[in-house]
């Protein structure tokens, strides 16, 4: 979902405003309780929300005095649910007055989702299940996953690991591999490195 503002959520804990993404759960046992409803194909009344407000961050991102935001939730792959209501009650759980700062929405459903990138079969943006043999074995089981048979071109996505949500680590192994093959570049790890991955871990 996507969002015109008239103004920032308003945020019933203030250190929200301070964060571009915010994930949206209540307690332990409601993220356990909202996921196992996704993977037994059923749908949650209170589902795991995460949302982004760049317009916070970015004066770019609206006219002034305006503000942007967007957002997700999980649902069972293929799933013809408006999932609207679910996602905006969430955000007016922890946000009240949010549907008042609504200027306009628009939301798009797995198929919709799918039809804007193949990848994303069923509407998946997670390249497939989390599972820990995914983890490692993304898309195929290789020592470099992120390497092709052909020499030239490297795959960098959700769908290598360590997969979708954990931020920009993809891409940062995925280049750290076209590096060595191209450049013949066997670099030690640098602290700096090692600050990078446990900033995204």
């Amino acid at each position: 979902m996507d969002w015109a503002l008239s103004a920032p959520i308003p945020w019933r804990d203030p250190a929200c405003t301070r964060s571009a993404t915010v994930h949206l759960s209540g307690t332990l046992a409601q993220v356990a309780a909202s996921e196992r409803a996704v993977a037994e194909g059923r749908v949650s009344e209170q589902p795991f929300v995460i949302v982004v407000q760049p317009s916070l961050f970015d004066a770019t991102r609206a006219p002034s005095g305006k503000h942007t935001a967007w957002a997700y939730c999980h649902v069972p792959n293929g799933s013809k649910l408006d999932a609207t209501r679910l996602i905006e009650d969430q955000i007016e759980r922890f946000a009240p007055g949010f549907r008042d700062c609504i200027l306009l929405r628009a939301s798009k459903d797995t198929a919709a989702m799918e039809s804007y990138n193949q990848n994303y079969v069923g509407g998946d943006i997670n390249g497939g299940a989390a599972t820990l043999g995914q983890l490692f074995t993304r898309p195929v089981a290789r020592f470099d996953p992120y390497a092709t048979p052909n020499p030239r071109l490297f795959l960098c996505s959700s769908s290598t690991p360590p997969g979708g949500g954990v931020h920009g680590m993809c891409g940062y192994w995925a280049a750290k591999s076209a590096l060595r093959h191209l450049f013949g570049k066997h670099e030690h790890r640098t602290e700096a490195d090692s600050s990078l991955a446990k900033s995204h871990a």
